[in-house]
């Protein structure tokens, strides 16, 4: 039978391309976005958990029964917890408390085991997520700890089809790669794997403002000055990971929380894509660097888009949420006005 499957993983992958028309008209160039929402956890987490948890079971690493455990600002969370009901397996997961309520209803909707830890402590701190992962590795038996960070599989899982998928669906013409870098993972993989096809393809790596993956590209030093709370899930960093091969990175802009967000609801309202507090960024990224790095008619640039809106209904999309956090300059638009809200007495 035609385009059916033995079960859910066999959607992961294959994600569409989908050219941006408004949100970057006044940018010369052919802009692409990578919805990796189509996959069926609706993010691009879907490819390492899968490979991962596969390969993992290739070395006899996995037994039945077995708890696999891993810390996550959601997106990874879900992606494992989705992959382990297939094949069989318990999931238990740390998170931040920076972790919106429906993005952890979704992993204990698929039966995970949640660890709320907070979000503004050091890496090395007992209480932060990373940690807590580990000691819960420690505890649990017949147990792993997926430790996507400092797992070289991240990489390799996006060198081996996110990295293809691209070349083949721009026919080798991609002459830019932009995408957000968390574990660093996405943007590595697919950049070595494209880099390999043709070196002048440009990477930029989008970083959050109060992360230090930005300044560390630059100068190869960590400046704690850089380090202060912020609101993107998924992206940016206090700590350097394994997962991000900044040798395949040709340059890092950085993003604030409060232009990712408008440049989010931008795109929902001129696109009809509803993308993730992440693809707000990824986009105002690129026209932050075109501002100082001009493209021509014949760039094509790729975008990836890692996740979707649903997660964010009551963060970014919400009018109650930005006016929390002063939100409230109209950078793009006068919001009052798109957003507005009529109640019939």
């Amino acid at each position: 039978m035609n385009n059916v499957f033995d079960n859910i993983l066999g959607l992961i992958g294959e994600s569409p391309m989908v050219r941006l028309n408004e949100v970057t008209k006044d940018i010369p160039a052919t802009i692409l976005a990578k919805l990796e929402s189509f996959n069926p956890g609706h993010s691009t987490k879907d490819r390492i958990a899968l490979h991962i948890i596969e390969q993992a079971e290739r070395m006899g690493l996995l037994k039945p029964g077995a708890t696999i455990i891993e810390t996550t600002s959601g997106n990874t969370g879900y992606s494992i917890a989705m992959v382990s009901i297939i094949k069989g397996y318990k999931c238990i997961l740390s998170v931040s408390d920076k972790t919106k309520a429906e993005k952890i209803a979704y992993l204990k909707a698929l039966g995970a085991v949640v660890y709320i830890c907070p979000a503004n402590v050091p890496a090395e701190d007992p209480r932060s997520y990373y940690e807590v992962a580990k000691r819960l590795a420690e505890e649990t038996p017949n147990s792993i700890y997926i430790n996507q960070y400092f797992n070289e599989l991240n990489i390799e899982a996006h060198y081996q089809t996110t990295g293809p998928e691209i070349w083949k669906q721009t026919e080798g013409k991609v002459t830019h790669l932009f995408a957000c870098t968390g574990t660093g993972g996405t943007l590595s993989g697919s950049a070595k794997f494209l880099k390999e096809k043709n070196p002048d393809i440009k990477v930029i790596g989008v970083d959050a403002d109060g992360s230090i993956l930005k300044t560390f590209h630059e100068t190869g030093e960590i400046d704690k000055s850089d380090i202060h709370p912020y609101q993107i899930e998924g992206m940016g960093k206090n700590l350097i990971p394994k997962a991000l091969l900044f040798d395949q990175i040709d340059e890092f802009v950085r993003v604030n929380d409060e232009l990712a967000a408008y440049k989010t609801r931008e795109i929902a309202l001129k696109e009809a894509i509803m993308g993730g507090y992440t693809t707000g960024a990824v986009v105002q990224g690129l026209v932050q660097y075109a501002a100082e790095n001009p493209f021509n008619d014949t760039d094509l640039v790729v975008l990836i888009f890692p996740d979707h809106g649903s997660r964010y209904i009551t963060k970014v999309y919400s009018d109650e949420w930005m006016k929390e956090q002063g939100f409230t300059n109209n950078l793009v638009h006068n919001y009052d006005e798109v957003f507005k809200t009529e109640h019939i007495k």
